[in-house]
C-alpha cells in the first residue's frame, strides 16, 4: 500500500531531566523521563495522530532503547522499518531544565549509519519528509541525498532543523543539495541564515522551492508559493516544553497536504499542533 507519508529520518530516546542547581558532585531531586523521540519519529506520529498512513525509515542499535522506540512506534500506527545496526547504541538526546533554561546533548548514536542501502529503490507516497539531522551529519548525508533522489511523490519535504548545524553545514551547499525538495520547513532563525532571506524575505527562498513554511512558534507560521503568502495565528498556550513542537507542526502539516487539505486550513491544523505540543510535557500527543 502506498503511504500517505514517508519520513527518512532520526529516531531516538529522550531523557528529560528537571532540577534545581547541581550540587558540584552532590546529589538533588528532580524528574528524569524516559521517552521515545527524534525529529523522524516525532513528525512521523503526529502525522499519523492527525489521521495518515506513515512509514517511518531510520536506524537504531541492537538494544533496549530500539527495541523499546520500535514497539512504541507500531502502538501509535506507524509502519516503521527500522535497520538494526549491530555494535551501534540507539540515538539519545539529554535534555537538561535548570533555573529556567534548556540544556539539550545529542548523542546521534545508530541513526549516523543510516545508509542508502538501507532505503528502498523509490519512496512513492503523497509525500516525503526528511529532517536535515540526516543531511548535516557526515555518516548519514548520503542516505539523506539518496531519499530525495528516490521520493516519487507529490511533495517532498525538508527541515533545515537546527540553525547551527545549518551554518556548519553550509547554508548555499543545504539550498543546493535539497534543491529536489518542493516544500522547506524552517523556523525563523533558520530561515534567516539561508542565502538571501535577509534581503528578500520568502521571496529569496520562493526561488528554490515551490513553497516555503516558515515557523514562528506562538506568534504562528506562514507558508508561501510563487503564488500566495498565508499566514496563520497560533493558539494561546501555557508552554510547558518546546521540545518537539516542530516537528508536531511538520507530522500535521505533511499529514493536511497529504490528504488534499491546502492553503490556510493546512497551516492552522499545523500550528494548534505546534501549541498543543508546546503546552504538553510529552513529545507525542496522546493516543
Amino acid at each position: 500500500m502506498v503511504p500517505d507519508l514517508i519520513v527518512v529520518g532520526d529516531v531516538m530516546v529522550d531523557v528529560s531531566v528537571a532540577a534545581p542547581a547541581l550540587a558540584g558532585g552532590g546529589d538533588v531531586r528532580g524528574e528524569v523521563r524516559l521517552r521515545p523521540a527524534g525529529a523522524g519519529a516525532n513528525v512521523a506520529v503526529w502525522a499519523a495522530w492527525a489521521g495518515a498512513t506513515v512509514r517511518l525509515h531510520g536506524a537504531v542499535g541492537d538494544d533496549v532503547a530500539g527495541r523499546m522506540v520500535g514497539e512504541a512506534l507500531a502502538a501509535r500506527g506507524v509502519d516503521a522499518r527500522l535497520t538494526v545496526k549491530a555494535g551501534a547504541r540507539t540515538g539519545a538526546m539529554l535534555v537538561v531544565h535548570q533555573a529556567g533554561e534548556r540544556s539539550m546533548v545529542a548523542d546521534r548514536g545508530a541513526n549516523a549509519a543510516l545508509r542508502p542501502e538501507d532505503l528502498p529503490e523509490a519512496l512513492e507516497a503523497a509525500a516525503v519528509m526528511v529532517p536535515g539531522y540526516v543531511l548535516f551529519d557526515p555518516g548519514s548525508e548520503a542516505a539523506a541525498e539518496a531519499a530525495l533522489a528516490r521520493a516519487w511523490a507529490g511533495h517532498v519535504a525538508v527541515d533545515a532543523s537546527s540553525w547551527p548545524l545549518l551554518r556548519d553545514y553550509g547554508p548555499e551547499r543545504f539550498v543546493e543539495r535539497t534543491r529536489s525538495a518542493t516544500l522547506l520547513l524552517a523556523n525563523e532563525r533558520e530561515a534567516w541564515m539561508l542565502p538571501g532571506y535577509e534581503a528578500d524575505g520568502l521571496d529569496a527562498l520562493a526561488g528554490h522551492y515551490d513553497m516555503v513554511a516558515v515557523k514562528g512558534g506562538a506568534d504562528g507560521a506562514t507558508l508561501a508559493s510563487s503564488s500566495s503568502v498565508i499566514r496563520a495565528e497560533s493558539p494561546p498556550v501555557d508552554g510547558v516544553d518546546p521540545t518537539g513542537a516542530g516537528d508536531a507542526f511538520d507530522g500535521v502539516l505533511l499529514a493536511s497536504l497529504a490528504s488534499g487539505v491546502e492553503g490556510f486550513e493546512a497551516l492552522e491544523r499545523a500550528c494548534r499542533a505546534g501549541a498543543l505540543a508546546a503546552g504538553s510535557a510529552d513529545v507525542w500527543p496522546a493516543p
